[in-house]
């Protein structure tokens, strides 16, 4: 963009220069005109100068003619006559010649004058154009010098409300960050808290689990035992069956004995003691 406005502002001050040159040209060429017609001016006058001079010398040899009364005489005044004529006629055109040659020269020289007056009052508004140009171009550079310092201005505080709030968002996010890596920490020792408080009631609870397995191992040992001993007090019984059913004969004879016994069990016992509970009969 800015080679191209140059390029035009070069084309316009080429053509003001080439403008200047053919104005210099054209005052040159006026002048040069003007000269010319003076030097017309004064061939032709000297050929109207000469023109007169050969009417006088015509009107000399006429009167000279005219004077003398010879039949030849006659004839020189007829010639004389007819010179004269042509030298008159001559020298009104000569005179012509002189006046439209002088006429044209003043209007050669007046146009010229109003033509120079004219290049002066056009030189002179030019300058006063140009001095506005100047000081148009002078005003639009302090004006653009001053936008440009403006806008350098604003462009910098504008750097500086952004790097202030650059700094306050990378504040605010250290703040959250710190806020969110205290809230993890607070939840990762809650969290801690409970697992090791699960893991202890875990523990106390298998602690308790062991114990209470602990205690139950020698019931179910007690247990076992007897559980192990009866295949062989099964075999005892089927081997023994002889010897029960005597005791059957013998716990038959005993009966009335042990109903006695029972009753005698079941009578209240005196205040102040337990009855004596009955001792199994063992059989054998």
């Amino acid at each position: 963009m800015a080679a191209r406005k140059s390029k035009a502002v070069d084309a316009v001050a080429n053509l003001e220069q080439q403008l200047a040159q053919l104005k210099a040209q054209l005052a040159k060429a006026r002048v040069a005109q003007a000269a010319d017609l003076q030097k017309q001016v004064s061939a032709l006058s000297k050929d109207a100068a000469k023109a007169s001079a050969q009417v006088k010398s015509a009107q000399s040899k006429l009167a000279a003619a005219s004077k003398k009364k010879t039949p030849a005489a006659a004839k020189q005044v007829t010639a004389a006559k007819a010179e004269l004529a042509s030298a008159k006629k001559a020298a009104a055109a000569a005179k012509q010649a002189v006046a439209n040659a002088k006429k044209e020269a003043a209007t050669i020289k007046s146009a010229n004058k109003m033509a120079a007056a004219h290049d002066k009052a056009v030189a002179k508004a030019e300058a006063v154009v140009a001095k506005r140009l100047k000081a148009a171009a002078k005003k639009a550079a302090a004006k653009n010098k001053l936008a440009a310092k403006k806008a350098a201005a604003k462009a910098k505080v504008a750097e500086k409300k952004a790097a202030a709030k650059a700094k306050l968002a990378a504040k605010k996010a250290a703040a959250k960050a710190k806020v969110a890596a205290k809230k993890a920490a607070t939840k990762k020792k809650a969290a801690e808290k409970k697992a090791a408080a699960r893991a202890k009631a875990a523990a106390k609870k298998a602690a308790a689990r062991s114990k209470a397995a602990a205690k139950k191992a020698p019931r179910a040992a007690k247990k076992a035992a007897p559980a192990a001993a009866k295949p062989a007090a099964k075999k005892a019984v089927a081997k023994k069956a002889p010897a029960k059913k005597a005791a059957k004969k013998a716990v038959a004879k005993k009966k009335p004995a042990a109903k006695k016994a029972a009753v005698a069990g079941a009578t209240p016992a005196k205040r102040g003691r337990k009855p004596k509970a009955a001792t199994p009969a063992v059989t054998a």
